[in-house]
């Protein structure tokens, strides 16, 4: 395996290997084009930048916003009343600096980027991974891209389209005493890190079953492993929801843990098929 992973050149002989500066130059070819790739998006989204924030952006601060709406409708259908309905957020937000908007726009754009150029990045770093790994492994890997990104979007889906506007409908609702004297008038900084706080929590927390698999085929974990350690992952997933959260209610925490919950157990799964296919691998190999 060492050969292989020195010898990334495909125009090198066999026994040709590549040093340690060759390789740190290699990866930063790669992570090169990976930036690029987020730049062209990135001023992509600045340029359409008044739209995305009123549209996308801001979209969970807004009463007809798709989630609002449908669980209203939802609600309705199942003659459960108002049931499922959440208010939307009532508040005017603020910026107490002067280059808080443009600043903002700074980092919508570059989340934005992130997120399309995402697939990118994957195939850049599974180009720079693939010269070291044997046909076996390649084969293997085949569709990793694919699945990395659909969990990865499937998260920020989620955080976007669920977490968000439950976080941010109960916290501006949320009111201390009776008279309602306070008013919640959040900066527009405080907004933006909540935001993409929840949006690349919860994308990267829902590569649970990736790790899974690639830490499986390597050896370092075990589905006897995962099963033993259940509770522990369990307590760790919910130190991971409420960091992701902003808001310290139970509820918002719950509902990021339940669909983690759900992908550690995916994840025991992934680990016992893998296992179940080494196995069935060394046999044959010792058989033959």
């Amino acid at each position: 395996m060492a050969l292989p992973l020195l010898r990334r050149n495909k125009n090198l002989p066999p026994t040709a290997e590549m040093g340690f500066v060759d390789h740190l130059e290699a990866l930063r070819w790669h992570i090169l084009r990976s930036v690029i790739a987020i730049m062209i998006f990135a001023i992509a989204s600045f340029i359409k930048i008044d739209w995305i924030f009123d549209h996308i952006i801001f979209g969970p601060m807004r009463s007809d916003f798709f989630t609002y709406t449908q669980l209203c409708t939802l609600s309705q259908r199942m003659h459960m009343g108002d049931a499922l309905c959440m208010p939307a957020p009532d508040v005017k937000m603020q910026v107490t600096a002067f280059g808080s908007q443009f600043m903002s726009s700074i980092t919508i754009s570059i989340l934005l980027g992130f997120i399309i150029a995402f697939p990118y990045i994957c195939w850049e770093l599974w180009r720079f991974i693939k010269p070291a790994l044997s046909t076996r492994e390649v084969k293997n890997a085949r569709g990793s891209i694919f699945w990395v990104t659909f969990f990865f979007i499937t998260g920020v889906s989620f955080g976007y389209f669920l977490l968000a506007p439950f976080t941010f409908s109960f916290l501006s609702n949320y009111h201390i005493g009776t008279q309602h004297v306070l008013e919640t008038r959040p900066t527009l900084d405080d907004y933006m890190e909540n935001m993409v706080n929840i949006i690349v929590g919860t994308g990267l927390a829902f590569e649970l079953p990736v790790i899974s698999y690639v830490l499986s085929r390597i050896g370092l974990i075990t589905p006897v492993f995962l099963r033993t350690y259940r509770k522990y992952a369990y307590l760790a997933i919910l130190v991971i929801a409420a960091i992701i959260t902003p808001s310290p209610d139970w509820m918002s925490q719950a509902i990021v843990a339940f669909p983690l919950f759900i992908l550690f157990e995916i994840s025991i799964l992934i680990s016992a098929r893998v296992q179940k296919e080494m196995l069935q691998r060394d046999k044959e190999f010792f058989s033959s």
